[in-house]
């Protein structure tokens, strides 16, 4: 029953979308937590850049009902959308929230925090990613109120109450939970959270699939690829919940990321041997993935930076 469900749940079509403002009009999520498999659920964000309509619920909430209480992934990108994934928590089980994990230090992963702290839970996260919250905290704060207005009125900036450099685990209930710091990736202290048991890894940033990955300035690339295949994919989960977009499984999240990484920096090596310039540079073909969301707001951004990369590697 739990493979079964697990499966038609992938093979499920594909709703996320920068079309669509929100599916869940009587609350500030962008769409109702959905079960994916016992007692893993996940409120799936719009695969769209954060605002007033989504509420900036642009990633994946999810959270785990151990059976001796709830454990979140991700706080939320505002006091108000955390608290309404916590109403949505209680409608599925009386059990209390124990522990909320911020996958990393985005808004969209860390401004709820205030909101649960105000409950008295513990909040972890990744040495690193506290680290970027309380330096960049009141930038991150800014960017979310301007868009997010009235909604996001009661976010304070609030630091994880636990770190950790490597491995964090919980085990409560009917579940073994692994917080583990694979190495550098998408941002700062980015984290996944591996369920062994269930073979299903919350992978946060680790992994994209329905919308195109957006390369920082701090994104190193070669880093990334090297944790994917160093300690990402000898996971070997056989479900995987993104930090964006859908429930899926590994093959999908190496099409969409590893091979995407390594597509565009194939791509940019060889305009670099070409003799091309960084203005060329913006418009190398990636038209392999150009039905991904948020393609047309990344595409060129994440050439210009994986170029000015590579020109010094």
């Amino acid at each position: 029953m739990r493979i079964a469900l697990a499966l038609a749940l992938l093979a499920a079509p594909a709703l996320a979308s920068e079309e669509i403002a929100d599916q869940y009009p009587g609350s500030l999520l962008y769409s109702k937590p959905v079960e994916f498999i016992p007692g893993v659920w996940s409120a799936i964000g719009a695969t769209a850049p954060p605002t007033y309509e989504n509420a900036g619920h642009n990633n994946n909430l999810s959270f785990i009902v151990t059976g001796a209480g709830v454990v979140v992934i991700n706080s939320g990108a505002a006091h108000q959308l955390a608290r309404a994934l916590h109403d949505e928590i209680r409608k599925v089980t009386d059990q209390p929230v124990i522990a909320v994990f911020n996958e990393n230090g985005q808004g969209h992963a860390a401004l709820g925090n205030s909101y649960w702290a105000a409950q008295g839970v513990p909040i972890i996260a990744h040495e690193d990613a506290a680290r970027e919250l309380e330096h960049s905290g009141g930038q991150i704060l800014s960017g979310m109120m301007r868009y997010n207005r009235d909604r996001g009125e009661g976010t304070e900036i609030t630091l994880p109450t636990e770190t950790f450099a490597e491995t964090y685990i919980l085990e409560k209930g009917d579940f073994r939970i692994e917080a583990r710091y694979l190495g550098p990736a998408h941002s700062p202290g980015d984290i996944v959270i591996w369920l062994p048991e269930q073979s299903l890894v919350i992978s946060g940033d680790m992994a994209f699939h329905e919308r195109l990955l957006p390369i920082f300035e701090h994104t190193i690339t070669a880093d990334w690829l090297d944790t994917w295949d160093r300690a990402f994919e000898p996971l070997g989960a056989t479900y995987v919940i993104p930090g964006h977009g859908h429930p899926t499984n590994m093959a999908q999240v190496r099409r969409y990321t590893r091979d995407y990484l390594e597509f565009l920096r194939g791509q940019i090596g060889a305009h670099i041997d070409a003799g091309g310039g960084l203005a060329e540079a913006y418009y190398v073909d990636q038209s392999p993935f150009a039905h991904l969301d948020t393609f047309e707001e990344l595409a060129t951004k994440n050439a210009g930076r994986v170029y000015e990369q590579m020109e010094w590697e």
